[in-house]
């Protein structure tokens, strides 16, 4: 765990309470990521600062292992569980202890670790050791934080697909050592002392133990000259623009993954990854029913009766839609693999809904023509109302 956390309150970054959910830190940095963006408030550094801080907080509590360690080593502070004889966040360890020891350590390794170690190891090197006395480490390195975003799309983009760029300002690998924390031209040395696992077994009458390794101080490995802008750490704060494919089809509200693009690990660990939730816009002309697309067609009564052929809007260019004699005002015609594309292969249809559209004055010849339709419509015998409402 990195020491600053304890200097920071995320939960007041965020505004939201400590007992908050997931859903409720997810909601609450969206809005604040949303206002406090660079590309909303270019040139004001108050905002980019407030930015970086919400995505730092956001970074640590949307995380469950790095949310439980913050939460942990605040609660310890705030009792003063390491104030009598023991640890000190600016280092030395009780009375002769580990000089300058980061608090990290105990905590699941320290920045950048390469081993999970820490208080895990220790309560698990005390109670689960095995018979032959070993106990396990892993030498895994942690990687960084899921990152989340958003982005609107047009009706039609979303439909059909696009690329688009993504600005983002979150931890990234840093560009001057390649993310390995040392400067230029050297590279990281395994420690030693602990052979790379970033902790030490001790023996105490019948117990065995693990603890971070003093020397690396859990991480499986020495810089002997750490790289002066990211401080050895391998990753820095940056923006960067990501290109976007979405695919077609997409829905309003859908999140696409996009793996190793999220949060950079510490010291070349492996990143996160992106989640990109999708808002979708409306259209003029188009709805969308799954995979089917929908459009309200206009027509006249005439058309209708008498039947017509009606050019009407797809994603790919028009099509003509045949409207039969005798159609019903509301009926929907369907037209075959005019709609969404699809994942697996082939579109969806394209649903044509007819209404009547109905002309708010007519001359006086029209009128005196649709008297003459009236009359003999209903000379016909053609009684629109029979049979409706007990008539």
């Amino acid at each position: 765990m990195n020491r600053e956390w304890l200097e920071k309150d995320f939960y007041k970054e965020l505004g939201i309470s400590s007992g908050a959910t997931q859903d409720e830190i997810k909601k609450a940095y969206r809005k604040l990521a949303r206002d406090l963006h660079p590309d909303k408030n270019p040139g004001d550094a108050a905002a980019e600062e407030r930015f970086k801080a919400v995505s730092e907080a956001h970074a640590v509590l949307s995380d469950p292992e790095k949310r439980s360690e913050y939460d942990e080593a605040r609660k310890l502070f705030a009792n003063g569980g390491f104030g009598r004889g023991g640890f000190s966040p600016g280092g030395g360890y009780g009375q002769g202890g580990f000089n300058d020891f980061n608090l990290g350590d105990i905590f699941g390794g320290a920045a950048g670790s390469t081993a999970d170690g820490g208080l895990g190891d220790i309560l698990g090197g005390l109670f689960n050791r095995g018979a032959g006395g070993a106990t396990r480490t892993s030498t895994r390195p942690r990687r960084g934080s899921d990152v989340e975003t958003e982005t609107n799309l047009g009706f039609r983009e979303a439909a059909q697909g696009v690329t688009v760029p993504l600005r983002m300002t979150s931890p990234s690998p840093c560009t001057t050592c390649h993310g390995s924390g040392a400067k230029p031209g050297t590279s990281p040395r395994v420690c030693p002392h602990c052979n790379g696992t970033g902790v030490i077994s001790r023996n105490q009458g019948a117990f065995g133990f693990s603890e971070p390794c003093e020397d690396c101080r859990g991480t499986g490995s020495i810089i002997d000259d750490p790289c002066v802008d990211c401080r050895g750490t391998g990753i820095q704060n940056r923006t960067r623009t990501i290109t976007v494919r979405i695919p077609p089809g997409v829905r309003d509200g859908q999140r696409i993954r996009l793996a190793g693009q999220g949060e950079a690990g510490l010291r070349g660990a492996p990143a996160g990854d992106l989640f990109v939730t999708v808002h979708v816009s409306n259209d003029k002309v188009f709805g969308r029913n799954g995979d089917d697309l929908t459009l309200v067609l206009p027509v006249s009564y005439s058309e209708l009766v008498l039947g017509t052929t009606v050019s009407v809007p797809t994603l790919e260019g028009r099509v003509g839609v045949k409207v039969p004699a005798g159609t019903a005002d509301g009926r929907t015609l369907r037209v075959r693999g005019r709609g969404v594309p699809k994942r697996s292969g082939g579109a969806g249809d394209l649903l044509v809904t007819v209404k009547v559209a109905v002309p708010p004055k007519l001359d006086e010849e029209a009128a005196e023509a649709l008297r003459h339709y009236a009359e003999a419509e209903k000379a016909g015998g053609f009684d629109p109302r029979a049979g409706w409402a007990g008539a």
